[in-house]
């Protein structure tokens, strides 16, 4: 009855979607809405978020001198790079949405796929959202409370309703998600441009002395450059994004490794200038000391206008944050679509064409890690879970060489980037265990092999009493949110 009831509704869609894009004949699937630009503004506008703006603090204390910290900054958007290059070959060898989750599942099979979804899902994506949220939240409250820091309850409401806002933007369109990020990332840029300047006129004044024998006083051993590289790398995570909107990418073989030989160089070379702009100003000790890089260096050098910088890293912060909702709703849709997730999570919208339910559950998750809220602990739990799966993937890349040769590729990197990506991904993953080992690594560890009995039980073995919990609730949510499942690709 309930599938003859959204028969009808679908029918009734003629009436009331007429309007929305009639001028294109319409399968229920997710629409090649996403360009070139659009492409470049996703990975500029993911990555830059509130890393580059809070991090250069940790980068500099593992390493404790000037040299070192441009160096790390400078090999973090290499090692970014060449991620991102193994990653387009991925992507126009495997054209689905979903990022890590079509390669893995390829390469190696349902169990690998399903723990990466299942540790993305849960941990990864949402722990990532909540962090910038929670960042944006910080800045944008700071102006209200000057000379204290905000209260933790402003600061928890503020980053829940951010969730909440960008939610039901990604929810309503496409497009409006991708126009919301191509305005931020303008704002974006203009705050990176101000602070860039800034720093090339205060060096033309001969402001030089804080790179005066600048690697003199570094401390430089394996687990400290390890840390450096994690928290360097947290400001540049995001260069995987694109990957997984690929089934939106307009003509995907030349848009997707375009606008990463693009998009991340010049992240690069924004992070490094954005650094040396820092260290006109400020001396190692003072950056050392400073709550927010961005504010202090706003507060010597924009003064009276330095209200500029906390409002700007604010549009900065929910721009990466309105990125990385966008993309991460596709994990859900494909994990769903493949049954490793609540079949419903696969739906898509009937008017609007947009994975509604798998953004809605992302977000619902999201606000839930924003309640214990601690953004340091959440950030050594998101690097070290996520980088055993970007090695992971790179090196499916090696095996799919050798076993899948008939595979067709339209971009082929030399076999040296993946090997290299993989052993720096090793090196990543044991580097703070081995170093400063803590608990929360073995959770971590735990909860990604939990994965393994939700997996033998629900999926392998398909129990069929949550099939029969899940069917009426599916049904209803179905008819209340207007959603039905994606048509099958017949290209």
């Amino acid at each position: 009855m309930g599938e003859e009831t959204l028969r009808r509704r679908e029918n009734n869609r003629k009436e009331d979607g007429q309007s929305i894009q009639s001028h294109e004949p319409q399968t229920m699937n997710l629409q090649k809405q996403v360009g070139l630009i659009s492409g470049i503004c996703m990975i500029v506008g993911t990555i830059i978020g509130s890393g580059i703006f809070v991090s250069p603090k940790s980068v500099l204390g593992n390493v404790g001198a000037v040299g070192p910290c441009l160096t790390i900054w400078a090999a973090c958007g290499i090692l970014a790079t060449l991620g991102a290059l193994c990653f387009a070959e991925l992507g126009t060898m495997i054209t689905k949405s979903g990022g890590e989750y079509p390669y893995l599942m390829e390469a190696f099979g349902p169990i690998p796929a399903f723990l990466f979804s299942w540790t993305s899902l849960l941990v990864t994506k949402p722990s990532s959202f909540a962090i910038i949220c929670l960042s944006f939240a910080e800045y944008a409250s700071a102006p209200f409370y000057p000379g204290c820091d905000p209260p933790q309850a402003v600061i928890k409401c503020l980053a829940a309703a951010a969730i909440v806002v960008i939610t039901i933007v990604n929810s309503l369109s496409v497009k409006l998600g991708s126009y919301l990020q191509n305005f931020l990332t303008a704002a974006k840029m203009i705050i990176v441009t101000i602070i860039i300047v800034s720093g090339i006129v205060l060096l033309a004044q001969g402001k030089t002395e804080n790179f005066k024998d600048s690697f003199k006083d570094s401390k430089i051993s394996a687990s400290s450059i390890s840390l450096a590289f994690y928290n360097g790398l947290w400001a540049y995570d995001g260069w995987n994004q694109l990957n997984y909107i690929t089934e939106e990418l307009k003509n995907p073989y030349r848009n997707l490794p375009l606008s990463i030989i693009i998009g991340i160089p010049l992240v690069t070379v924004c992070y490094v200038l954005i650094n040396i702009s820092y260290f006109t100003v400020m001396t190692s000790t003072e950056l050392l000391q400073s709550q927010a890089v961005a504010v202090t260096f706003g507060d010597r050098v924009l003064y009276p206008a330095s209200w500029i910088v906390p409002l700007f890293v604010a549009f900065s912060t929910i721009g990466s944050a309105n990125g990385t909702c966008f993309t991460a709703g596709r994990l859900v849709y494909v994990a769903g679509r493949e049954g490793h997730m609540l079949k419903l999570l696969s739906y898509i919208s009937v008017k609007r064409l947009t994975p509604a339910p798998a953004i809605i559950f992302y977000g619902a998750i999201a606000i839930i890690y924003i309640i214990p809220g601690d953004i340091n602990t959440l950030i050594n739990y998101f690097s070290f879970a996520v980088w055993i799966f970007y090695g992971l993937t790179v090196f499916a890349l090696i095996v799919m060489r050798f076993t899948r040769k008939e595979l067709r590729r339209p971009i082929r990197v030399p076999i040296i980037i993946p090997v290299i990506v993989t052993l720096v991904s090793i090196l990543l993953v044991l580097a703070p265990i081995i170093s400063a080992p803590e608990l929360a690594y073995l959770y971590c560890v735990l909860f990604i092999l939990s994965g393994l009995i939700v997996y033998v039980l629900f999926v392998h073995y398909k129990f069929n009493w949550p099939q029969k919990i899940s069917k009426p609730m599916t049904m209803h949510l179905q008819m209340l949110m207007e959603v039905v499942p994606a048509e099958e690709d017949t290209e």
